[in-house]
């Protein structure tokens, strides 16, 4: 059913930000809101106002992650490169090969441990600087830690692939079908899941008995659910790629046998879903431009940005307190959302 009545406005608590590049990724490092750009450059906007650096000169940055301390991000020149409010960009890796930087993680809740893929092979360093690695037979095309940082789920072809860096253990390895080029950890460890290539969503719900973890298949996608958030207690997850944000039950035993919730339908696209960290409610950014703030207990929305022709949303992010929330786009526009009150 197609939204027929104007959702009531926030616009004129959003205040623009021009990154000069289409936004890759964006995130909050303590109050200094922080945007990787797709021609190698990152913005920063906070309290020494908004500035550009240089953090892949001469390249573009293929994938980023934000932490509490600063934007890391990976090139197309081999280099991994951490970057924090108001200090120039550090290189923390280079390969001597210039092989492509295919995804970059950080644990969140760490000291500073962060990890990236290059090819088959997948790199560790923690936080006293120190590096491991673990060859894989396949590509790792994403990467993304544990909650609490123990290990590192790798998405790969025919798979995901559970590592314990810094360890001789070998990676256990969950297995499904087909080409798995994204993954997220639910925030109590108890599901992994990933994207696929084939526009649909492979979930394994962990510690099953038996030989095998229970499976999970989510589908019905128009395009590749790429974006995805859980919310803040971790019962339902939020994904991409269809002309509503499809939120997915994970209560008990996860989805399997549960209708997704379908919410904010409109005439395009989701391209970006971020959960609100301490509510249910959830921040969709489609590929017209709009942004609607849709409350999951009554489906009720609120307009943050209107359609804007060719500047697709991108990227979204809450800042810890939930009280901002940014967006970057396409064509390099960007804005941050003052919820008022």
């Amino acid at each position: 059913m197609i939204q027929t009545s104007a959702p009531v406005s926030l616009t004129e608590h959003v205040a623009s930000l021009d990154a000069g590049s289409h936004v890759l990724g964006l995130g909050w490092a303590g109050p200094t809101l922080m945007l990787a750009l797709a021609d190698g450059g990152m913005v920063t906007r906070g309290d020494a106002g908004t500035q550009r650096f240089e953090a892949h000169p001469q390249a573009g940055i293929v994938a980023s992650a934000v932490g509490p301390d600063g934007l890391l991000t990976g090139g197309d020149d081999g280099r991994v490169v951490c970057s924090r409010p108001g200090i120039a960009p550090q290189e923390l890796f280079r390969d001597a090969k210039r092989r492509w930087i295919n995804d970059v993680a950080r644990h969140a809740g760490g000291k500073g441990e962060i990890a990236w893929s290059m090819g088959r092979e997948v790199m560790f360093r923690d936080a006293k600087g120190l590096i491991s690695n673990v060859a894989l037979p396949v590509t790792g095309e994403a990467l993304a830690f544990s909650p609490k940082g123990l290990r590192l789920a790798v998405a790969t072809y025919n798979g995901v692939s559970l590592w314990y860096p810094g360890t001789e253990v070998a990676p256990e390895f969950l297995e499904w079908k087909g080409s798995h080029i994204g993954v997220v950890w639910s925030p109590d460890a108890r599901f992994v899941v990933s994207v696929m290539q084939e526009n649909a969503l492979h979930g394994w719900r962990l510690g099953v008995k038996g030989d095998k973890p229970g499976h999970m298949r989510m589908t019905g996608y128009a395009a590749k659910p790429r974006s995805l958030s859980w919310s803040h207690d971790g019962m339902w997850l939020a994904s991409s790629g269809a002309d509503a944000a499809i939120i997915w039950p994970f209560q008990g035993d996860g989805p399997m046998g549960k209708a997704p919730r379908e919410c904010g339908v409109r005439r395009s696209r989701v391209s970006s879903v971020a959960f609100h960290p301490h509510a249910y409610v959830l921040a969709a950014g489609y590929e017209d431009g709009c942004i609607l703030l849709i409350r999951m207990t009554d489906a009720s929305e609120l307009l943050v940005r209107p359609a804007v022709r060719e500047s697709g949303i991108t990227a979204l992010g809450w800042d810890k307190a939930g009280k901002k929330l940014a967006f970057g786009c396409m064509d390099g526009a960007a804005g941050v959302l003052t919820l008022p009150g």
